[in-house]
């Protein structure tokens, strides 16, 4: 038997269509919870299918709906989460400090794209030293291939992916390897494909607006619903699927006006869950705002999230290493930018922002803030499939400025998270890629990606296809790659900087106060200095000195030579050194 439950509370009549023959069962107003229905079937049990009729109209998929196996408009399926025979009962999940994550894309980390061809490359991530497994969206989204930020069925896994058991048998193959895995999650907008949320009740408010249309109403009437409907569905992801922490996709956009902000809420809840279950919670957030508040603990009156996404490092290294001042890129580049996102986590912390055209962000205190809470990357989805072609760093800079910036994000004071691929230098691009069956919608796409890039000089034919087949294949990874040269010694390098990284207790110190860099915008060198250990990096054309020195851990470059007080660095090199306790450079 199956109690099949729907909040619609501007409807008259609601019923429930069930199994082969569509057989229409009356739901009764559930007493106590207004706006809620309800009905019993006898008949229906794990792999039934059914939908919800709304006042006589057409047969729409559940709200909450755990299985799409026909796709964002067909019906939903009955899923019964304990079912599944789990093997993890002995995982308490990994604590966020002194972890490295790694982002992974699903239906591109594969040839062929799903939850258990990914099990089969779980060794290699084992072997590179990672930590954690992030996996970009894999709630239900329009077609078969996309990057999943246009979702639509918040509950549901993603059908060609391998749906909620593929899921399951990926995260059982991750605990049993020691990785945890932490899942990206929408719940700033919806995809306009498939959302038939507003059928239902007032899920969207035009009080606010997104980059997306109108915003998921988190404060206006009928919100406390809404709310409850995105604080459970993040609860099921951590509880049903044995998840251990969630991203949480531009946090920025999510607007909310009461005084107990979404967040903060769903920080409390999933706290209690962990207490619950006995094992280790995480929440991620992705921000534009650069406002520390966000990883502040609720009793100090943050919202209590337990870390959030540095752009301003990314952006800081990324301008340091490629020399582009384009957009958002126009205030970073000098190595004085980058030493201040090293040490103070936030460029923009109340500065003026060229790009915003006004003051941006607020600052990190740097006595109370653990550098953990703060994630530092060199790459990402966004960062690599924003741009026009999906271009990659390898297609722009050479193996050693790629090894100066993998060792300064395996050894800054933040968590560091490496893309797919991006520790053997993968030549293939990342692009933006969709899959949408409606032509008017899958012309608007691809319309208006080359629109976008046209405003900087990008000519129609030069800017992928989002709708083309070619453009999501050309972004699969290539796993023949990794065992042959350069790409080879890339995968060495960053296996060796995730090692000493384990290895060094001041390479996870957490503490702000015990970092400082030195630096000579001239001689294009920086040195970091974590603790007792220095990270010496050239980013310059030829060699040059710099004033630092002790015994040599690692060297990406054979000229590198170390002497009385300082360290010869080759160009586009870096050394990391253990010297004796003594002052710190300023």
């Amino acid at each position: 038997m199956t109690v099949f439950e729907v909040w619609a509370p501007e409807a008259g009549r609601v019923e429930v269509e069930t199994g082969e023959d569509g057989a229409r069962h009356l739901m009764g107003p559930v007493e106590g919870r207004p706006g809620w229905w309800a009905a019993k079937v006898p008949e229906a049990g794990h792999g039934t299918d059914y939908g919800f009729v709304l006042d006589g109209g057409e047969v729409l998929p559940d709200p909450r709906s755990r299985w799409q196996p026909h796709g964002v408009h067909g019906r939903s399926r009955v899923y019964e989460h304990d079912r599944f025979p789990w093997h993890d009962q002995g995982w308490h999940g990994r604590p966020l400090p002194g972890g490295v994550l790694y982002e992974l894309h699903v239906g591109t980390f594969t040839p062929e794209g799903t939850f258990d061809a990914a099990v089969g490359r779980l060794d290699h991530l084992v072997e590179l030293g990672v930590d954690f497994v992030e996996l970009l969206p894999v709630a239900a989204f329009p077609g078969r291939h996309g990057w999943g930020y246009d979702g639509v069925d918040l509950w549901a896994v993603h059908e060609p992916y391998g749906g909620p058991d593929g899921l399951k048998r990926f995260v059982d193959a991750c605990h049993a390897k020691g990785l945890a895995v932490v899942l990206d999650v929408v719940y700033n907008h919806l995809g306009p494909s498939g959302n038939y949320l507003g059928n239902y009740g007032p899920y969207f408010t035009p009080a606010h607006q997104t980059p997306w249309g109108q915003a998921v109403n988190f404060d206006q009437a009928d919100s406390d619903e809404v709310r409850t409907f995105v604080i459970e569905n993040a609860l099921a992801w951590l509880r049903d699927f044995h998840l251990d922490g969630l991203r949480l996709d531009a946090v920025h956009a999510i607007a909310d006006g009461r005084a107990v902000h979404l967040l903060e809420e769903l920080s409390a809840r999933v706290d209690a869950l962990a207490a619950h279950l006995g094992r280790e919670l995480v929440l991620i957030a992705e921000s534009d705002l650069n406002d520390p508040r966000l990883v502040t603990p609720r009793e100090a009156g943050g919202h209590g999230l337990d870390a959030q996404w540095s752009d301003d490092f990314h952006h800081a290294l990324h301008a340091a290493l490629t020399g582009e001042r384009q957009g958002y890129y126009c205030d970073f580049g000098p190595l004085a930018v980058l030493a201040k996102a090293l040490t103070e986590v936030f460029v923009h912390d109340g500065a003026w922002s060229t790009f915003r055209g006004r003051r941006h962000g607020r600052p990190v205190d740097r006595l109370r803030t653990p550098a953990h809470r703060f994630l530092g990357y060199l790459q990402n989805h966004d960062q690599i499939g924003n741009r026009a072609t999906g271009d990659r760093l390898p297609a722009g800079l050479d193996a050693g400025l790629l090894k100066v910036g993998a060792a300064l994000v395996l050894t800054a004071p933040f968590t560091p998270m490496l893309f797919m691929g991006e520790e053997w230098g993968a030549a293939t691009p990342w692009c933006y890629f969709t899959d949408h069956t409606e032509p008017e919608l899958a012309r608007a796409v691809t319309e208006g990606r080359r629109r976008e890039f046209a405003r900087h000089g990008w000519g129609a034919g030069e800017v992928p296809d989002p709708q083309a087949v070619e453009t999501f294949r050309s972004s699969v990874l290539d796993w023949a790659e990794p065992g042959r040269p350069p790409h080879r010694e890339l995968l060495a390098w960053h296996r060796d900087l995730i090692a000493l990284r384990r290895r060094l207790p001041d390479l996870t110190d957490p503490r702000l106060t015990e970092v400082a860099v030195e630096y000579d915008e001239a001689a294009r060198w920086l040195v970091l200095r974590r603790g007792t250990v220095y990270v010496a990096a050239s980013f310059g054309s030829g060699k040059t000195v710099a004033p630092v020195s002790g015994d040599l851990l690692l060297a990406s470059d054979p000229g590198i030579a170390v002497d009385a007080g300082s360290v010869t660095l080759p160009g586009a090199s870096v050394a990391i050194l253990a010297a004796a306790p003594g002052p710190a450079p300023r």
